[in-house]
């Protein structure tokens, strides 16, 4: 029951939450979202202010005896990835998330949580509110639709934000300082044709599902090795394609960019002779799929049906170049960092392929702590979906964050965390999207890090955050706003 982690400590952290949680805001609708913050501002008698993109700022003066300490923004974004199991009816527009406790976590059942990043605004709100708490002039910055485009970050203004310093709340490894992170860019392929190919007689129309995956951030967890969806339907699509004399009707996974596709679902075509056969190679390339993702994947499921016959099928040739450049593209890790061992420099995700009448569209979301390999990649990308006939645009570019490892707030987080509990914290670079690279763009002088709890698989259904790491975060966040 949702309304159980009402209970947890800190409270003000978990009551705010919890609120979080009953208020659908996926990117794109944040209306409500922001009248909550916004509100809560004012409701606190603090200034509070929202800018034109839809980004909201609440003002708190500082403690009595640090009025000469630079001014802080600590920053969370508002929306959340919606993702659902297949099984799971909630609708992201209107639903509330239902979360609950699991021993040390917190879940929900089904879906995302929105931990991503409602933890870090819960953070933030508990800090505004508690007025006991030693700090200097502070401010917290709600921006919208960070997920998709990072609108409202892009959208922000000179002037907007009084801090000298900015603390990103909107990490998930507790006990890491962050100091940079990749930049990015779409890649938006589309194959068009003016008219489908008629259905063959005799031919029997098949619905093939490929479920069961993890999916996960596609920054955080793409060096993992997980499956894509998008990928192994296409390799079994070439097979069947190639062997069995199958045609593609109609073709739809994943549905995120920034999330590693969990599910594809398509609907083909094939002679009547061959669905016998069609059952046994389902079957064989299920196996096969579990083989090959044996201790990182747990329950691949592949699985066939027949189904009603669609209208048209896909024109044979935009078939046969779909397939072999979905099959030829680059997917997963690409790059890494030399001067950060174990974190990925440069990574695409395959991340959505989506059919309609006479239109194929391809989203790849490609990542890079290097703008020049970032090109790199983009244009490597580029040229296989143009072998193949297709159009290709890119879009939604934000810039990397270049790391500061000289910064003095840096060297103050680190002691005081040291001091907290006997430890040094990691200093590191995550290949993630953040604000902050954008956010730099616009205020070049400010000093910044990102740190938060411990949270696992965002952007999938398993997404969860641990409730003794928010409480450790917490305290930590104190005690750096009483030093810096």
């Amino acid at each position: 029951m949702a309304e159980e982690i009402k209970t947890l400590n800190p409270g003000s952290i978990w009551e705010n939450f919890y609120k979080l949680t009953q208020i659908p805001r996926p990117t794109g609708q944040m209306e409500e979202v922001t009248k909550f913050v916004y509100d809560v501002g004012k409701s606190l008698g603090l200034e509070t202010e929202k800018d034109s993109t839809g980004n909201v700022i609440i003002r708190k003066p500082a403690a009595e005896g640090f009025e000469n300490r630079k001014p802080v923004t600590l920053q969370a974004h508002l929306d959340m990835v919606p993702q659902k199991n297949g099984n799971v009816h909630h609708d992201f527009s209107k639903d509330p998330v239902d979360a609950y406790i699991d021993g040390d976590w917190v879940k929900a059942n089904g879906t995302t949580l929105g931990a991503d990043n409602g933890i870090g605004v819960s953070l933030a709100l508990a800090v505004l509110a508690d007025n006991s708490l030693k700090h200097g002039p502070l401010e917290a910055l709600f921006t919208i639709d960070e997920e998709v485009g990072m609108e409202g970050a892009f959208g922000l203004k000179p002037g907007f934000i009084h801090g000298e310093i900015m603390l990103n709340c909107d990490s998930e490894d507790e006990g890491k300082l962050f100091v940079g992170c990749a930049g990015g860019a779409d890649i938006n392929i589309s194959f068009q044709y003016k008219k489908g190919a008629p259905l063959i007689d005799g031919d029997v129309a098949v619905r093939l599902f490929l479920s069961g995956l993890k999916g996960g951030h596609s920054g955080v967890d793409i060096h993992l090795g997980r499956a894509n969806a998008n990928k192994l339907m296409f390799r079994f699509l070439k097979n069947i394609m190639r062997e069995y004399g199958a045609r593609l009707a109609s073709i739809e996974g994943g549905s995120m960019r920034n999330a590693i596709p969990r599910e594809a679902v398509a609907v083909i075509m094939l002679p009547k002779d061959n669905i016998e056969l069609l059952w046994e190679l389902v079957a064989d390339y299920q196996e096969l799929y579990r083989e090959e993702y044996d201790g990182i994947e747990d329950n691949i499921s592949l699985t066939a049906e027949i189904t009603n016959q669609p209208l048209s099928l896909v024109p044979e040739e935009i078939q046969d170049d779909l397939i072999n450049a979905i099959e030829a593209c680059q997917n997963g890790v690409n790059t890494m960092l030399h001067d950060f061992p174990g974190t990925v420099e440069s990574s695409s995700n395959l991340s959505i392929v989506k059919s309609s009448d006479g239109l194929i569209e391809v989203k790849i979301l490609a990542r890079s702590s290097s703008e020049s390999r970032k090109e790199a990649l983009l244009s490597s990308v580029e040229s296989v979906f143009m072998l193949a006939g297709a159009k290709v645009e890119f879009g939604g570019a934000y810039n990397g964050w270049q790391p500061n490892i000289n910064s003095p707030v840096l060297k103050t987080m680190e002691k005081t965390y040291t001091k907290l509990y006997g430890k040094k914290p990691e200093v590191a670079v995550m290949h993630a999207g953040l604000e902050c690279g954008i956010i730099q763009g616009i205020y070049p002088e400010m000093d910044m890090i990102s740190f938060g709890p411990n949270l696992k698989f965002p952007h999938s259904p398993d997404e969860t955050v641990s409730i003794s790491s928010v409480q450790r975060t917490y305290e930590f966040l104190i005690k750096t706003l009483e030093n810096i």
